[in-house]
């Protein structure tokens, strides 16, 4: 069984599978079709991404996919420790622009449950942070958007001081009146 934890933005969900230990170390499962069926989720998961990242204090992010190639993901950390970010970009929607982060780690064991519709990204707080992504859709290059690490109007707390950020995630615009979602 996994524990479904609602977050303060609609259809986001933190993650907790049932650990069984015993002397040989632990087993747990991070996705069974039919217990997402109880949060909504029936698609398929089509794509599955690795990253790495050597230096505490990284950030990746924050990125998303336009319509029509919207994604649900599902995060998890396999080594190391993460600040994992997410911020809804959704046209109308009633916490628009607002953020939830949530510590992932190889010792905790959650996940994140990312709907459609919100951007995605997240701090290193240690070295060597490994995480899986599972996508519900392809990546399609041009599609892509993003959202500054350091918008003001997010006002992200980050828990260390950034101290390496790609080029492209450094360029992401400034949120103004005009961006009205996605």
């Amino acid at each position: 069984m996994m524990k479904f934890t609602p977050v303060s933005l609609p259809e986001a969900y933190v993650i907790e599978p049932s650990v069984y230990q015993d002397e040989r170390g632990a087993f747990y499962r991070y996705f069974c079709k039919d217990e997402f069926k109880e949060i909504g989720h029936e698609g398929e998961w089509l794509q599955l991404n690795h990253s790495f990242t050597t230096e505490p204090g990284t950030i990746r992010g924050l990125h998303y996919q336009l319509p029509p190639h919207t994604e649900i993901k599902l995060v998890r950390c396999i080594a190391g420790r993460v600040f994992d970010v997410i911020v809804d970009v959704r046209k109308g929607s009633p916490t628009f622009l607002q953020w939830f982060g949530a510590e992932l780690s190889a010792v905790n064991r959650k996940m994140l449950y990312i709907p459609r519709g919100f951007a995605h990204g997240f701090q290193s707080l240690t070295a060597d942070c490994e995480l899986i992504y599972h996508h519900s859709a392809y990546y399609t290059k041009g599609s892509e958007g993003g959202v500054r690490f350091d918008d003001p109007l997010l006002a992200i707390h980050w828990p260390l001081p950034v101290r390496n950020v790609s080029e492209r995630d450094r360029h992401h615009p400034l949120l103004t009146d005009e961006f009205i979602g996605i």
